[in-house]
């Protein structure tokens, strides 16, 4: 199942895909969307497999300029979206006793990079919280991990670029957003004797 807030980007990526893909149009900041999202799931399939939680925003600026009004929006999508729905896919998985989590964090949560603290506080937070459900679920049968992509072309860049702030890919060669999820494909195929709890992934040409 794939879950967007845009039903026309939605329907088109799950052509190209050319599986047997349910799109699910949700904005997942708003508080009720990981409930609607995981009673969907329960009632098409049963259970859920896998949950990859990899919607987020970014509003870079320094404090001198950062807009409070952004503040609300961050924390909903990075940090709030993401507890609701592993706890509720959590439960799930925990009674089904299998399921894997993936959670994509971002190597801003370990660096020092003036303009993204907010950013890189709640992606920071993320990578705690995901760290303690892993052990919480520890021999449950449920794996969970973190994907911490680098400097990645998406649309988080582009919006900086129509504000007018200058976006990372403007200064390296990016990474796009298949080699990120190459990496989420490698954490997942491991076998069910291995939890791989991070996996960290850089541009070719990033020097963080």
């Amino acid at each position: 199942m794939l879950v967007a807030r845009r039903a026309d980007r939605l329907a088109a990526l799950a052509e190209d895909l050319g599986a047997d893909c349910l799109p699910f149009v949700a904005d997942m900041a708003e508080a009720d969307a990981p409930q609607r999202l995981h009673d969907r799931v329960m009632a098409q399939f049963g259970r859920a497999d896998i949950l990859v939680n990899n919607a987020g925003i970014l509003h870079a600026a320094s404090i001198d300029q950062f807009d409070l009004d952004q503040l609300r929006p961050m924390i909903a999508l990075n940090y709030e979206a993401v507890v609701r729905t592993c706890t509720l896919f959590g439960r799930s998985m925990k009674a089904a006793g299998t399921g894997q989590i993936i959670n994509i964090s971002s190597i801003g949560a370990n660096i020092i990079a003036p303009g993204v603290g907010v950013y890189g506080g709640l992606k920071r937070a993320l990578e705690a919280f995901t760290d303690c459900l892993r052990v919480e679920l520890a021999g449950s049968g449920v794996k969970v991990g973190i994907v911490a992509p680098g400097t990645t072309s998406t649309e988080i860049f582009e919006d900086m670029k129509a504000r007018g702030q200058p976006a990372w890919d403007s200064f390296i060669p990016a990474m796009q957003p298949g080699d990120v999820a190459n990496a989420v494909r490698y954490m997942a195929a491991q076998s069910d004797r291995t939890n791989m709890a991070r996996i960290q992934v850089y541009a070719a040409a990033d020097t963080h």
